[in-house]
């Protein structure tokens, strides 16, 4: 009952000794202690967000057998939250972790097919083909295998939820009807190694670094969704969205095209396929022929991930 006490204390604003029911559970041999105190930590309620203190206890959680902080853990020590980025210790990680359990196994043999150097970075990338020079548009054909698809498309399922966009006014992210699709994003705590390699894939064709890639979202447009023409770049923005990379997750379906009204350019998706747009010109300030729109999908469900990268690092824990 320890957790449920701990949470009944949280519940009635007594966090820190919520924290400390946890702690002396978790020191004392209880996994799901140690893996909510961590998730507290990480979340930032009902305790103040502390990385490093939630590395420990995710710690404490994987030493006593906990199958979910297993995982957390190999994403966190290969993106670097709470701790520097760390691509070998991750997979040290993830193999031991794939030893019991199907998940973490499948997710070992794909990070095995592909081709990276020791520190997780591609050592073999796609001949670019340039689609348009102003603005600057290049496809990266098959830069995912079909594996990667389906597992991008999988991660990103179980997050869907009604797409929002960002609010000029607020900066807030909100409903509104240019776009109708569903999507989901890619937190620190859900970037698994593959998910990882494929996020510092997309910083290698794109040359910028992988600390510059907001969060990968992943979207589902179904028949009659679209995404209206419009600008990837956000107004008033301080460290603005200098590049969107379009990941396409499948074929087989009917419309979904990308296209460029300045330019009477449209793409049609090909599952595998990168497309790489610059949003904004070279004194910094937002393109307007890089206007584009997501047109209807009339059979089937278009899947797509979508990386929005910004002129400087972000930081995905606070990222509104």
């Amino acid at each position: 009952m320890t957790v449920e006490e701990a949470e009944r204390l949280a519940a009635s604003g007594q966090a820190v000794a919520a924290a400390e029911v946890l702690a002396e559970a978790a020191r004392g041999g209880d996994a799901d202690a140690a893996m909510l105190l961590a998730v507290w930590l990480l979340r930032g309620a009902p305790l103040r967000r502390d990385l490093t203190a939630a590395r420990v206890w995710l710690r404490r959680a994987v030493e006593i057998g906990h199958v979910d902080a297993a995982l957390t853990e190999v994403a966190l020590t290969a993106n670097g939250s709470g701790a520097s980025a760390d691509w070998p210790s991750a997979l040290a990680f993830l193999r031991t972790a794939a030893a019991h359990d199907p998940v973490a196994a499948a997710q070992l043999a794909l990070v095995n097919a592909m081709a990276l150097d020791r520190s997780g970075l591609p050592t073999r990338l796609p001949a670019p083909e340039s689609l348009s020079a102003a603005p600057r548009i290049v496809r990266f054909p098959a830069l995912l295998t079909p594996a990667e698809c389906a597992h991008l498309a999988g991660v990103g399922a179980a997050l869907l939820e009604p797409a929002r966009v960002i609010d000029p006014r607020t900066g807030a992210w909100v409903a509104h009807p240019i776009r109708t699709s569903d999507g989901g994003s890619i937190g620190p705590t859900r970037e698994d190694l593959v998910v990882r390699a494929i996020n510092v894939r997309v910083a290698a064709i794109s040359d910028t670094s992988v600390a510059q890639g907001e969060p990968l979202t992943v979207l589902r447009y179904r028949p009659g969704q679209e995404y209206r023409p419009h600008l990837d770049t956000i107004q008033g923005a301080t460290n603005q969205r200098i590049v969107t990379v379009l990941l396409y997750l499948n074929q087989g379906f009917a419309g979904g095209g990308t296209h460029f009204p300045e330019v009477d350019l449209t793409v049609t998706p090909r599952g595998g396929d990168a497309l790489l747009f610059a949003n904004t010109r070279a004194d910094g300030r937002s393109d307007p022929t890089s206007r584009h729109a997501g047109l209807p999908v009339t059979q089937g469900a278009k899947w797509l991930a979508t990386r929005w990268i910004r002129a400087a690092p972000v930081d995905p824990w606070t990222l509104a």
